[in-house]
């Protein structure tokens, strides 16, 4: 992990979490790679063991890493494909609907929306 800012908008725990779940969807962490330790990652970002703990319970609650006694957490087979499906599922629940009534309410067109070269609908 790289050094991190967190902000005051959602508890740590949670940004930890969506951290590791980035690094996942990123290719960062593959299925069967470790996570660093809770006490490596509680010593290294200055945050308190039970905080970083609680991160690591929720991945394994939704199953995107196992526990291995003595061994320590490993991110499972499949997790990229869960990953995907869920936060595909929540961008067009929760963001899609908020971008496109923006988009509208900005009368932007598909044609500027996706073409790079066009700066702010500057022709």
């Amino acid at each position: 992990m790289t050094a991190v800012e967190w902000s005051d908008g959602a508890p740590i725990y949670r940004q930890l979490k969506e951290r590791v779940v980035a690094m996942m969807l990123d290719g960062a962490l593959k299925p069967g790679d470790a996570l660093p330790s809770v006490r490596q990652v509680a010593a290294e970002y200055q945050l308190n063991p039970i905080t970083v703990s609680r991160a690591y319970q929720e991945l394994v609650d939704e199953q995107l890493v196992e526990k291995r006694r003595g061994l320590g957490m490993f991110v499972t087979d499949g997790a990229n494909a869960r990953l995907l499906s869920s936060e595909r599922e929540r961008f067009l629940t929760e963001e899609w609907p908020q971008m496109l009534e923006r988009i509208q309410r900005l009368g932007l067109t598909i044609d500027e929306l996706l073409d790079p070269k066009n700066k702010w609908g500057a022709k």
